[in-house]
């Protein structure tokens, strides 16, 4: 028979530096689930996306063992790093912090598309725009 999830956990760590200290500890902890042990296992899963965010939803049950599951990295975060600035627009669609290459938004695409609500790359791309848009960024060729 299969284990039963007690309880369901979604954090947003950075790769490869997790560690027993808040904000993980304090969330994790309560669960009763090892923290050594979790954060060793994330972070040799993480080793080679160093310097990402990535979300991790972690299924706890009833004997205090865990499973956990990586996810890309949020769209806003790839939209910061690839356009290379720090953080998006205060004033949203009004202000343009960034520019972005119709090329770099299908690679986003194609790096959010197994986590997007989308078919394919082209679908993913209109999301991926939306949030670009929202943060400030502009696409090369659109309005």
């Amino acid at each position: 028979m299969a284990k039963e999830a007690v309880k369901k956990i979604k954090l947003q760590i950075e790769a490869g530096k997790a560690n027993p200290a808040p904000p993980v500890g304090t969330v994790l902890g309560p669960a009763g689930i090892n923290l050594q042990d979790f954060c060793t296992k994330y972070n040799d899963a993480t080793r080679d996306k160093m310097g990402d965010v990535l979300p991790v939803e972690i299924s706890i049950y009833e004997d205090r063992s865990f499973d956990f599951v990586i996810k890309t990295p949020p769209t806003a975060f790839l939209l910061k790093k690839y356009a290379k600035v720090k953080k998006g627009s205060v004033k949203g669609s009004k202000e343009t912090v960034a520019t972005i290459s119709k090329a770099t938004l299908k690679e986003i695409a194609e790096i959010k598309l197994p986590d997007l609500n989308a078919y394919d790359v082209e679908e993913a791309m209109k999301i991926v725009a939306g949030t670009a848009k929202n943060m400030g960024i502009a696409i090369e060729g659109e309005e």
